[in-house]
């Protein structure tokens, strides 16, 4: 069976005029993005189960580009499955890591996308974290995933589960600025939903200071901040926390309707 592209070539095309109509990015990909345009210019009020946080589209880019930099970046290093290090599993796509993801919830979020051998060979990582994912990682390099549908993955699947964790984790954030919302995110993202352990300190930390709103987004980025001790040999996870944090900061700022994203 081979790889399945994200839409028939007809219909992504025509989703591209709307989405160009619409002022969004033409990806062809229906999409968080797209969704929330549709619906500002329908006038649709979705209900409010239909999503759990409403993120800026900056901090949706911002998230993507510490996962992989972008599709240029992507296409020479992460269309293959990696291992990113630390206690991460074999990744595949945008951030999606085989190793901390159920088995019934991988087959979910990938069927139909990428062959089924492919897809069995990939299973056989789950639930392997750490240096022995590294040669895991190895043995199914040969498999590529393309970016449309990495991307696909990503904002049907993958972002709308880690936004109810984030919400699950963290009650009252979808309470918090756009931009301060799109970096919890970024956080569970990276990070998981777990609150317990001593690396997990800053973690359970903010969770209280989340229920406080706005006030308490400079003591949330401070937390996040002290995070960036956990990682000494990490500069670029180093990174991804000071930026998270100086982000949330200045997330008290007026946004345009259409930069608000549903997800």
């Amino acid at each position: 069976m081979a790889t399945i592209a994200a839409q028939p070539a007809p219909i992504a095309q025509r989703l591209r005029r709307i989405q160009q109509a619409l002022g969004v990015t033409a990806d062809g990909m229906l999409g968080p993005q797209t969704l929330s345009a549709l619906e500002r210019r329908l006038d649709v009020a979705p209900a409010a189960r239909a999503f759990s946080l409403e993120v800026s589209g900056f901090s949706l880019d911002t998230l993507v580009g510490f996962e992989v930099s972008s599709q240029r970046v992507y296409e020479q290093r992460y269309r293959r499955p990696q291992w990113p290090g630390q206690s991460s599993g074999v990744t595949i796509g945008i951030g999606y890591d085989l190793g901390n993801t159920p088995k019934a919830q991988i087959r979910n979020d990938w069927t139909g996308w990428i062959a089924d051998g492919d897809l069995n060979r990939l299973l056989t990582t789950q639930g392997v974290k750490g240096a022995p994912a590294r040669t895991l990682a190895r043995s199914v390099s040969d498999i590529t995933i393309p970016f449309d549908v990495a991307q696909t993955v990503f904002h049907q699947s993958t972002l709308p589960r880690f936004a109810r964790i984030t919400r699950s984790t963290y009650p009252g954030v979808q309470k918090l600025p756009a931009d301060a919302q799109g970096m919890l995110l970024s956080l569970i993202y990276n990070r998981g939903p777990s609150l317990r352990g001593m690396r997990r300190v800053e973690m359970a930390a903010i969770k209280p200071l989340v229920l406080r709103g706005t006030a308490a987004l400079g003591a949330i980025a401070d937390q996040i901040m002290q995070m960036a001790r956990w990682w000494p040999d990490s500069p670029g996870l180093q990174q991804r926390r000071r930026t998270e944090a100086q982000i949330i900061r200045s997330a008290v700022h007026p946004y345009s309707v259409d930069e608000l994203i549903r997800v």
